[in-house]
């Protein structure tokens, strides 16, 4: 075998980890928190508070790093 080829067990254990991956995931893709930011004012009894998140959505295979698979 050469250095570049992966052996068949590796494969199975890849796919397998592909298949759990997707039945985890969300079907209309997928979301990435990008930022979350919290401001809370207090005056008296009562308090103010803010909250911020940044989400980038889309296709699941464009957010996320495609490794190499055995194809």
């Amino acid at each position: 075998m050469t250095a570049n080829k992966k052996s068949l067990m590796r494969c199975l254990g890849e796919f397998t980890g592909h298949l759990i991956k997707a039945v985890k995931r969300p079907a209309n893709g997928g979301t990435h928190t990008v930022r979350h930011e919290l401001d809370e004012t207090k005056q008296g009894n009562v308090t103010l508070r803010r909250t911020v998140i940044e989400e980038v959505e889309g296709p699941a295979d464009e957010l996320g790093g495609d490794d190499k698979t055995c194809s």
